[in-house]
């Protein structure tokens, strides 16, 4: 554990799977490859918008009220406020993944009726849009999602929903948040992300954006591999996995003294897609600057938004028909000694009484085809449609 991190409670003997059985609606978990956080209550909730008047709130709270760590999500948003919780009580234990391995699937809602929003042929429609956009140089990039209504007819059963989520992605991270919400039930966000946002250990900094994907060949391991090859090989991917590195880049200089990056990305299998991932790690200039400060900065890259950022947003709110919400936003945790990890929120989905809205999304280039990333879109749903029983 972290010097300065949360409270373990139960012993180092703590497996993940037994905190993943812990968890309960409304609670906090966040299981990365090497550990597993669960936070459950709330001693003080912290929404602010302004990055700076965030992190100082929630360090005046953590020393006031004794609490070492803060959990929970920024949304897409930056207007919108986030939705950070000083938990109660707060257990660590190691990852959960391996444990779960050649587990079977467990039921997670009776019959469902999905909808598609927007509808497949206006998702085209609007990528044909943005190319035409990006053609005349109104942008560089943008990235543009669509939705998945399912409607559940009753509650689901999230704790198995968590469970199914972590046998499919064990390289990645797998999140439930508490969300705010009007009504009765609770609300959540939930998901299986392959993408890590940030993570500092002491005045290590560590990120590893995804940007350009291609959608996996199940059950064929040499058609994969070409798949994966071709991503590797693609110009258009290339160029858009070049627009979040050089933000990356360019947000943590001011806060680093030194950055290595490499000069070629390389491939991550996530469960139904190949990413182009570059591993990007630095030392911090001023080891005052917590995890949290560095989240909200780097938060949203153009892989979740495009470039320049002002240009995408607009371009995302008139062509998206669906408030994204917390979907492309941060997950994570922030211990009171500034270390922490946050995962960008993809492959995710808000959870309702009654209703699963699950997201994916798609960067969008002047090369673009619209085929293309609909199909891409349609591989990125699998991972929740699959957990879910959707999908065999």
């Amino acid at each position: 554990m972290p010097a300065g991190g949360c409270g373990h409670h139960g012993g180092v003997a703590d497996l993940g799977p037994t905190l993943l059985d812990a968890y309960r609606p409304g609670s906090f978990l966040f299981a990365s490859p090497t550990e597993t956080l669960l936070a459950t209550g709330a001693r003080v909730t912290v929404a602010e918008t302004d990055p700076d008047d965030l992190v100082a709130r929630v360090g005046k709270l953590m020393g006031e009220e004794g609490v070492p760590i803060a959990v929970g999500a920024l949304p897409f948003d930056t207007r919108t406020a986030p939705h950070l919780v000083l938990p109660r009580s707060v257990r660590r234990a190691g990852p959960v993944h391996a444990a779960l391995a050649g587990t079977r699937r467990e039921p997670v809602t009776g019959s469902c009726r999905t909808t598609p929003v927007p509808s497949e042929v206006d998702f085209e429609r609007a990528v044909g849009d943005a190319v035409r956009r990006l053609r005349a140089g109104e942008l560089d990039k943008v990235v543009l999602a669509r939705s998945l209504r399912v409607d559940t007819g009753g509650d689901v059963d999230l704790p198995a929903l968590l469970r199914n989520l972590a046998r499919v992605n064990p390289h990645g991270y797998t999140f439930a948040a508490d969300l705010p919400h009007a009504g009765v039930g609770t609300r959540t966000l939930l998901g299986a992300t392959p993408e890590l946002l940030l993570r500092r250990t002491g005045n290590t900094v560590l990120t590893n954006p995804l940007a350009g994907s291609m959608p996996r060949v199940v059950g064929d391991p040499e058609a994969d591999r070409a798949a994966a090859d071709t991503l590797f090989a693609s110009a258009k991917d290339r160029r858009e996995h070049a627009v979040v590195v050089d933000h990356v880049v360019r947000t943590l200089t001011p806060f680093c003294h030194s950055l290595d990056v490499p000069t070629e990305p390389s491939l991550v299998a996530a469960p139904s897609v190949w990413h182009l991932a570059t591993r990007i790690t630095g030392v911090l200039a001023d080891p005052g600057v917590s995890s949290l400060r560095l989240a909200s900065a780097l938060h949203p890259t153009p892989a979740v938004c495009g470039a320049p950022r002002a240009a995408a947003n607009a371009l995302i709110a008139e062509l998206e028909p669906v408030d994204r919400g917390y979907y492309a936003g941060a997950v994570g945790w922030c211990a009171a000694n500034g270390d922490g990890e946050w995962a960008v929120a993809i492959r995710c989905a808000d959870v309702r009484p009654g209703t699963v809205r699950m997201y994916a999304g798609a960067g969008i280039m002047p090369d673009s085809d619209p085929a293309r990333e609909l199909a891409e879109t349609t591989a990125k749903f699998g991972v929740l449609r699959r957990a879910m029983g959707l999908l065999d």
